[in-house]
C-alpha cells in the first residue's frame, strides 16, 4: 500500500478567508496586499501579502509563550516568524520571506508603499491605515490567490494636530528625515528613559496608534534591540 501524501496546499475562493482565519490564530494580521514582485515571488503568485501583529497583549503574550522565546536562543522574534509564517507559506502554497533575509533584502518598504494601506508619515516613518506609526513587518507571504483587502484612506490627511511632528523630544524625528545620532544620544541620557521603558515617543503620539498600542514589556524588548 502506498504511503499517503501531504495534503495539497489550500487554494481556491475560500483560501483567503482561511488564511485570515490562520493567521488571527497566531494573533497575526493582513498589513497589505502588493502586487507580486518578480525578483522574489515564483511564478504564479497572485497576490504578495505583508503580515503584521494585532495591537494589545495577544501577539506578545504568545510569543513570550512560545519555544523560541522560551530556550534562550537568539533571535527569538525572527524564529517565531520563520516558524509559523513558513508552515502557513506551505499549507497555501506559497513562499514566506522575512525583513532579516538578505542579501538581497526584500524590498519591504517598497512593497508596503505598493499596497495603498500604506503611506509615508509626516515624520518620514510607514504609517498604516489601522497600526499607525506603530507598524512592523513580521513578513511577507506569496500567494497562488488574490487576497484583496478594503480601500483605506492615509489617516495623516485628516490628522490636523500633526503631534508626530513635535513629538520627539530632540527633534530626531521630522520631515527632514531621522537624525540617528540625535536619537541614540538622547536616549543614552537620563531623560531618554521613558523612550526605552515605553517606546518611541513618537510612534506613540500617532492618534492611530493608540489601537496598536504596545506593552511596556514589549516596548521596551523592541527598544533594548534597537539601542543596546
Amino acid at each position: 500500500m502506498a504511503a499517503p501524501s501531504d495534503p495539497p496546499p489550500e487554494s481556491g475562493t475560500a483560501a483567503s478567508d482561511a488564511l485570515i482565519t490562520a493567521l488571527a490564530a497566531e494573533a497575526l494580521v493582513p498589513l497589505g496586499s502588493a502586487p507580486p514582485d518578480p525578483a522574489f515571488c515564483p511564478a504564479g503568485t497572485r497576490a504578495l501579502l505583508l503580515i503584521g501583529t494585532e495591537g494589545g497583549a495577544a501577539w506578545w503574550d504568545r510569543l513570550t509563550a512560545s519555544p523560541e522565546w522560551q530556550n534562550g536562543a537568539p533571535d527569538p522574534l525572527d524564529r517565531w516568524s520563520k516558524r509559523i509564517l513558513g508552515g502557513l507559506a506551505a499549507r497555501f502554497g506559497g513562499t514566506a520571506h522575512y525583513p532579516s533575509d538578505g542579501p538581497p533584502w526584500p524590498p519591504f518598504q517598497r512593497w508596503a508603499l505598493a499596497t495603498g494601506r500604506i503611506w509615508e508619515s509626516p515624520v518620514r516613518l510607514l504609517i498604516h491605515s489601522e497600526a499607525g506609526l506603530w507598524l512592523a513587518f513580521r513578513g511577507a507571504l506569496t500567494l497562488p490567490f488574490e487576497l484583496p483587502l478594503p480601500v483605506a484612506e492615509r489617516p495623516c490627511d485628516n490628522c490636523t494636530a500633526k503631534p508626530c511632528l513635535t513629538a520627539c523630544p530632540v527633534a530626531a524625528l521630522t520631515a527632514a528625515g531621522y537624525d540617528a545620532p540625535a536619537c541614540h544620544a538622547f536616549l543614552d541620557s537620563p531623560a531618554g528613559d521613558d523612550c526605552l521603558t515605553q517606546g518611541c515617543a513618537v510612534r506613540r503620539a500617532c492618534p492611530v496608534s493608540e489601537s496598536h498600542a504596545r506593552l511596556p514589556a514589549q516596548s521596551a524588548y523592541h527598544m533594548s534591540r534597537f539601542h543596546p
